[in-house]
């Protein structure tokens, strides 16, 4: 496996080894001793997750706040999205800035996060199934976000405003100022 830090701190892009012949292919998708030993971290994953979205689907940007902070390892299985980690420890020099990768079926690349980031993702393909392993379990009362159409961070979703489908929940979301108003920064 090659891992890559990222211009974030602490948050990495993954590409596994992969093995293919006639019959099609193999990967080892996580592998506990290899990732720590890679990142230098110990993470101790506690949940996996799924979802299933169609084209034009933003989930984001979200995160848990406090003692429910998560970090996440993130890769699709099936379609190609575009991939959002947001910093938002306020102590880091890169506090406010983002990182964006493409994450596909075909290019098998996982985007590790650690806590103290907002995450998001755009489907790019018809449909997509994107999976995440978290280090805490989700707390509902510990859920927050940052609205993904803030004009302070100016993140490039890759499809026009118009063609982004979006739940009435995620806008409803703070603006990146409105958090660092808040008692969240």
């Amino acid at each position: 496996m090659i891992v890559k830090e990222t211009k974030l701190k602490g948050c990495f892009i993954i590409e596994p080894q992969i093995f293919e012949d006639k019959r099609g292919y193999f990967f080892e998708s996580y592998n506990q001793q290899d990732f720590n030993d890679a990142t230098g971290l110990e993470v101790d994953f506690v949940q996996d997750n799924e979802s299933y979205s169609t084209k034009g689907v933003l989930r984001g940007l979200h995160f848990q706040k406090g003692k429910y902070a998560q970090a996440k390892l993130l890769r699709v299985i099936k379609g190609r999205v575009l991939d959002i980690a947001l910093d938002l420890r306020k102590n880091s020099a890169t506090f406010g800035q983002n990182v964006t990768v493409e994450l596909s079926e075909t290019n098998k690349k996982q985007l590790f996060v650690p806590r103290g980031f907002a995450h998001g993702f755009i489907v790019l393909s018809d449909t997509a199934i994107f999976s995440y392993k978290c280090d805490n379990y989700y707390n509902k009362a510990s859920e927050s976000g940052i609205i993904y159409n803030d004009k302070d961070l100016n993140i490039d979703w890759k499809l026009l405003e118009e063609d982004i489908i979006i739940s009435e929940k995620d806008m409803q979301l703070p603006t990146f100022k409105e958090y660092c108003h808040s008692d969240g920064a």
